[in-house]
């Protein structure tokens, strides 16, 4: 694969196309990693006022999609569950659709 710098070709496209693909893969199980860390403290009673576990807190509800309350469950932990597990599971359908199409692009 012969790429010229400063000049666009179809071969720098696909090779910029991996590399974008991986940039995309490792956000999503990134953001996933936080929704799945959430939901593991939420359901160990991590202490909430510990400056790790209100960051993650932060985080999970900041990619949440809007899906925190989706499920009104009593049992609050249940409801974490519930919820940010959906959030969880959307981020890797999302991820996973936006990697196809990077893939693809190259």
């Amino acid at each position: 694969m012969k790429v010229r710098r400063g000049r666009f070709t179809w071969e720098t496209l696909g090779a910029s196309a991996g590399i974008w693909a991986v940039l995309w893969l490792t956000i999503g199980y990134a953001i996933v990693a936080v929704l799945v860390l959430h939901i593991v403290l939420t359901l160990l009673q991590a202490n909430p006022a510990n400056a790790v576990a209100a960051l993650i807190a932060r985080l999970a509800g900041t990619f949440d999609l809007g899906l925190s309350n989706l499920f009104l469950a009593d049992d609050p932990m249940l409801a974490v569950l519930l919820n940010y597990g959906a959030a969880a599971l959307a981020w890797l359908f999302i991820t996973a659709v936006v990697v196809r199409l990077a893939s693809r692009i190259g």
